[in-house]
């Protein structure tokens, strides 16, 4: 039997990470065969391309690279991990996939959603989420969040607050055409109800 693919998506500072890592606790405490990922990441070329997207030294990266090398470290992950796990009958958790790229590529950076949605489907073939958690938050609360994290910035931390805004209005035009598969969170909420919320709906399409 075919496993499950659930993403986790939605600007920084909205709490997914989190969110993914207590579904994934509570999976397995469950007994569920998980596969935990995050994008871009994942394989040994898939990290070696994260670490030159988030290095503060590329300041002069263009947003057709960014793109494409986001697109290329989808591409090697859904082949050499994705699809297998899948086969074999996991429920694979990943934190961003698809959508990042039409929200902060597309949207974001104003590439436009013909060219991001074509490379998207060329990365993934059909290999897309069975459901997508979008954690929906203001961007002015987003960047209060941001603001005290421990961890150093990475190169897409210091985006500006209008860069989010078109973010954030990227996630949400995906949700209004797939509300089957986007399921819209609000990120305001306490960790706890949105935990409880999170694993109702995993419930449902489990």
């Amino acid at each position: 039997m075919d496993g499950l693919f659930i993403t986790f998506e939605g600007i920084d500072g909205c709490g997914k990470s989190t969110q993914i890592e207590i579904l994934n606790k509570r999976l397995l405490l469950e007994g569920n065969d998980v596969l935990l990922l995050r994008e871009p990441g994942g394989t040994v070329i898939s990290e070696g391309i994260r670490q030159i997207l988030l290095d503060k030294k590329n300041t002069k990266m263009c947003s057709e690279t960014e793109l494409l090398l986001f697109e290329a470290a989808r591409a090697q992950i859904v082949r050499e991990i994705i699809d297998p796990a899948i086969c074999e009958g996991k429920i694979v958790l990943c934190d961003r996939f698809i959508d990042s790229s039409v929200a902060y590529q597309g949207y974001g950076r104003r590439i436009g959603r013909r060219i991001v949605d074509e490379l998207n489907t060329y990365a993934i073939g059909r290999r897309t989420p069975d459901v997508t958690f979008l954690f929906d938050l203001d961007p002015v609360a987003a960047v209060l969040r941001l603001s005290t994290r421990p961890q150093a910035k990475d190169r897409l931390d210091d985006e500006s607050l209008s860069f989010m805004n078109r973010t954030r209005k990227g996630y949400l035009e995906i949700a209004g055409e797939e509300p089957q598969r986007i399921k819209v969170l609000n990120a305001e909420k306490s960790i706890d109800d949105l935990s409880r919320e999170i694993y109702s709906i995993f419930k449902e399409v489990r």
